[in-house]
């Protein structure tokens, strides 16, 4: 096992021991991925990160050249073939090739290939071709005397797997050599899927109850990597040739006349590929390329430089897993630029309007986004939550060309526009003003306390809009709430315009109602006896449920999953939680402080849970909803001993030993209330430096106070 801590290091501040197990980390963790990526199909991470984890390890290699592992990533390529296929050794090893990241790491490239040739600017233009970089799976073909002898993947670079009779599926693959070729031609390209291909690829696979792909690459790999060539065949693959291993004899004298070569064979080779002579022409195709990249039909992720003259990568050879002669410009990570189609209003379960970017698909981060969001209608004017200016106060209208953003799990978002690419005729987006699920009105409400418009604007066709109804019925059964298996956002859409299920309460209703029903839902379409039955068996299961869990499925404004575990853990059980909301009705008595001194529930929290408990028709809800289930207790900490279990604590001023968070978590470990306040309720106050109102209230109700280290003392830790 590596010490994982070491990779929050920074490289020079690492000691020979510390970069050693970074290296052991490293080495580890890339290797894990590669046989993810390579062998499973499978790729866990971006391949920014992966190519952060790259940088790394070689940095801290230079600095600390003896370290350097015979495991090392920097003599690694790929991964070992998997075992369901037969190997193949490479005449000539597939290798890697190194990575640049911005305009100035492409003038070194270049910078380092003159200096190794000396080659003098007085000798002339050094041409350097540029293509795209296909992001699919490496393939290489072998023909003697012009016919296709085998197939095999990268592999580790060394052995590949043998997919001869996968790729004979391929229509892009000729199985004969057209014209005069060498008796042996080893052709190497990316086997790849068009975007088009893919999504009725994922659309037929869901149909069919089967694997939908996260992304052309892992369709396309997982395509070519099948163990019956019927399948392979059965899925719509491509092929792009763009290099050679092994050949008798070399029919041209450059890296352009022997792609143009390879067409004349018979093979596809990508039109974009330029032959140029300046750094500047290389970067301004790179650019090009960039922002045009929702306009091809096929997925890139860089753009790859090679030297032109083959005499010249000749002399110029290799480096580790690496030729000297070509590099690869990769885009920047998680950004991409692609083409606004539409802008699609979505209607929330607190009536919320909230505009959706319909984008042309592109794959951002190793993910297809076809999606993104807007916000509210001032973000796509180009107006900021305080009203100043964003994207340069440029906004966004249907067939712009967009930049989006995506980073991890986040939803993506357009950042910026291109201006140069608007058409003429196009014109501003109109935001709706009426509901487009209820046609009531929409309306932007004013915030009392700053007297400024609310950014959202919201439906208020309340109970009587669908859109409104269907979403709090998605929430409901949603993975944090009942996490009813079987009752997705597709069987709740359906349900609800059927009548079937119009309130939670009716789902725990629906068995009793089949049951007496002329239409079962067994003969449904889509449906079963099975999947009836399991739906069923699903509900029951969710008769009992969490305390917290109950809170958050019914969908209060601003009672997140944090919140609704607050609430649960400060009041113990549903008849004193509704019993306490009922009561913080009065804004003058206990129930309505108590609420807001719990830690973490503000104001806006308490009025939004007393808005919602006010409303009749959600106390006639609860009743129904209550005939059905029954919310569980929360549990009880374990603090058997503790001297201050089941007391009221209160942390003000500055804590030196531990942060605010850790210092409520301690107390709650230890089976006290956290409260943000101090009142007659509380039992005790822990006082830092820098301590004011709330000590002196404490000391105006004679509450008892104590030190930090005091804490630490009473409970023990």
């Amino acid at each position: 096992m590596t010490d994982s801590s070491t990779s929050q290091i920074d490289i020079d501040d690492l000691t020979q021991e510390e970069a050693l197990a970074e290296l052991k980390r490293l080495a580890a963790e890339i290797a894990g991925h590669d046989r993810r990526y390579h062998q499973e199909d499978a790729p866990v991470i971006s391949d920014a990160d992966y190519d952060a984890m790259r940088r790394r390890n070689a940095a801290i290699e230079a600095r600390f050249p003896d370290l350097i592992l015979t495991e090392s990533p920097s003599h690694q390529i790929g991964a070992a073939p998997a075992s369901g296929f037969g190997k193949i050794t490479h005449r000539v090893p597939m290798l890697s090739l190194d990575n640049a990241f911005s305009d100035e790491d492409v003038r070194d490239f270049v910078g380092r290939v003159r200096r190794f040739l000396k080659f003098d600017p007085l000798m002339g233009a050094l041409a350097v071709t540029a293509e795209p970089k296909i992001d699919g799976l490496s393939l290489s073909l072998r023909y003697e005397n012009g016919d296709l002898i085998h197939a095999a993947t990268r592999g580790d670079g060394t052995t590949g797997e043998n997919v001869t009779a996968n790729a004979r599926t391929i229509a892009d693959i000729p199985e004969k050599l057209a014209g005069e070729v060498p008796d042996v031609v080893e052709v190497r390209g990316e086997v790849y899927m068009a975007h088009k291909d893919f999504q009725a690829l994922n659309e037929r696979m869901a149909a069919n109850g089967g694997k939908v792909f996260a992304n052309p690459r892992n369709a396309a790999a997982g395509s070519l990597r099948q163990l019956k060539p019927e399948i392979t065949a059965s899925r719509p693959l491509r092929y792009f040739a763009y290099a050679w291993g092994e050949m008798s004899a070399l029919p041209e004298d450059t890296q352009l006349g022997m792609v143009m070569r390879m067409e004349d064979w018979g093979f596809q080779v990508n039109p974009l590929m330029k032959r140029c002579e300046t750094v500047e022409e290389l970067l301004g195709v790179y650019h090009a390329i960039e922002e045009s990249r929702a306009e091809l039909e096929y997925d890139i992720d860089g753009v790859v430089y090679k030297v032109d003259r083959l005499d010249l990568q000749e002399r110029l050879g290799f480096v580790s897993r690496s030729p000297r002669w070509a590099i690869a410009h990769k885009f920047p990570a998680e950004q991409a630029f692609t083409i606004l189609n539409d802008i699609e209003i979505q209607v929330g379960r607190t009536g919320a309007l909230t505009p959706v970017a319909k984008l042309e698909p592109i794959t951002v981060g190793g993910v297809v986004v076809s999606n993104a969001t807007l916000h509210n209608e001032d973000y796509i004017k180009g107006i900021g939550q305080d009203g100043e200016p964003i994207r340069g106060g440029r906004d966004l209208r249907v067939g712009d060309t967009v930049k989006i953003q995506r980073a991890g799990d986040v939803i993506p978002q357009i950042v910026d526009v291109d201006l140069g690419k608007r058409d003429a005729d196009a014109e501003p987006y109109e935001f709706p003003a009426v509901c487009p699920a209820c046609g009531s009105h929409a309306v932007r409400e004013e915030n009392e306390k700053t007297g400024r418009k609310d950014a959202v604007r919201r439906c208020t066709g309340g109970l009587i809009c669908p859109a409104q109804a269907s979403e709090k019925l998605k929430h409901f059964v949603s993975r944090n709430a009942f996490d009813i298996e079987g009752l997705g956002d597709k069987q709740v859409d359906a349900f609800y315009q059927e009548g079937l299920v119009k309130t939670p309460a009716e789902i725990f209703t629906l068995e009793e109602r089949d049951r007496h029903s002329l239409t079962k839902l067994r003969n449904r379409e889509g449906w079963g006896a099975l999947s009836a039955k399991n739906l069923f068996e699903a509900i029951n299961a969710r008769r009992s449920i969490d305390l917290n869990r109950f809170i958050f499925a019914l969908g209060i404004r601003h009672v997140g999953e944090g919140n609704a575990k607050l609430l649960a853990r400060a009041y113990g059980s549903w008849d004193a939680f509704y019993q306490a909301m009922q009561d913080a009705h009065d804004e003058t008595g206990e129930a309505w402080a108590e609420l807001n001194d719990i830690d973490g529930i503000g104001h806006i929290v308490a009025a939004a849970l007393v808005e919602f408990f006010a409303e009749a028709h959600n106390r006639d809800q609860l009743d129904k909803l209550l005939e059905q289930v029954s919310p569980k207790d929360a549990e009880k900490v374990d603090a058997s001993g503790s001297p201050v279990a089941g007391k009221t604590v209160v942390f003000t001023g500055s804590l030196e030993r531990m942060t605010r968070d850790e210092a409520k978590a301690m107390a709650e470990r230890f089976g006290a209330k956290v409260s943000g306040s101090v009142s007659r309720k509380t039992d005790l106050v822990v006082a830092g430096p820098g301590a004011g109102s709330k000590l002196k209230k404490a000391q105006e109700l004679e509450v008892e106070v104590i030190s930090e280290d005091d804490w630490f003392d009473l409970v023990g830790a």
